[in-house]
């Protein structure tokens, strides 16, 4: 964040990664979406929109590139984002992603640190792409169970963002790359003495999540996050394998994870849901006990 005036600040943010999917135009708003979240993670408003590509020309023809960037541009222009331009390297591998400038009112700015015991952890969406994805390359996945991870990964977060000061949030991050526990993790460390606590049984996923969990349709990125959080993530034995997989699961263009005060809780959920968003309280803030490692719990 970068701060103009006593009103004005800037937010900026870049990301990008290979493809997840075949079509080249939903590989391109899925690769927006999440390139974008990282500004309504922290309160603010996508503004431009710069184009990172890397392509091979010699092995693509040049309609796919274009079909990605228009998938890339129709997501900034239902976030209200312009695209003003972007760079693109000959690369063999295909890379597709943004660098976002948005702005917020510095006293609206909502960082992944400050949760407070008693706070409510509301999660606006569900669980599962890196799952479900592996899945849909293993050839395991059903259409139906492709088409809900697709759709959940081209949502944008713009409505919970939008909404966390007017209600309060203390805290939020975006749940991407290191799973909902890592992620939570960061939230708790960068916080005051603090540990996340989620309820198993209020975890949304999405649909085929725990049958390819079972069929040992897991991701690397899990596999990393679980050994690098060790001691610090505590999951309970009775939790059910689906659910014990997706916390740790890598999410593309996933959803918030939003600590506020417990009796706004009921509020923001109500405006998220009237809004199409069906987002819900997963867990609590809790104090950590002098000592202790563990940042998240799951029981």
């Amino acid at each position: 964040m970068y701060k103009l005036t006593a009103s004005l600040a800037l937010v900026n943010t870049v990301d990008f990664f290979t493809p997840i999917v075949d079509d080249p135009y939903t590989f391109g708003r899925i690769a927006a979406a999440n390139a974008l979240s990282d500004v309504y993670a922290m309160g603010g408003k996508p503004v431009t929109v710069l184009n990172i590509v890397g392509f091979p020309a010699g092995d693509l023809p040049g309609s796919v590139l274009a079909r990605i960037l228009e998938g890339g541009a129709e997501r900034a222009a239902a976030a209200g984002a312009v695209v003003v331009g972007g760079h693109t390297v000959s690369d063999p591998d295909l890379k597709y992603g943004m660098a976002v400038t948005g702005t917020v009112h510095p006293k609206h700015l909502v960082r992944n640190g400050g949760a407070r015991k008693g706070d409510v952890l509301v999660l606006t969406k569900a669980l599962g792409t890196g799952i479900v994805c592996s899945g849909i390359k293993q050839r395991a996945a059903t259409r139906s169970e492709e088409r809900a991870s697709v759709a959940s990964m081209i949502a944008l977060n713009a409505e919970a963002g939008s909404r966390m000061f007017r209600y309060e949030a203390r805290a939020c991050t975006d749940i991407t790359g290191y799973g909902l526990a890592g992620h939570a993790a960061e939230m708790a460390a960068a916080s005051d003495c603090v540990r996340l606590e989620f309820d198993a049984s209020r975890i949304p996923l999405l649909p085929g999540t725990e049958r390819l969990a079972e069929l040992g349709n897991v991701t690397g990125g899990s596999v990393r996050t679980r050994r690098h959080l060790g001691r610090r993530l505590s999951i309970a034995r009775e939790v059910p394998l689906g659910i014990s997989e997706a916390v740790v699961d890598a999410q593309t263009s996933g959803g918030l994870l939003v600590s506020l005060p417990r009796r706004r809780g009921a509020g923001f959920i109500r405006a998220l849901r009237r809004k199409g968003v069906d987002a819900g309280v997963v867990g609590e803030v809790s104090a950590r006990p002098a000592r202790s490692p563990v940042l998240v719990s799951v029981s």
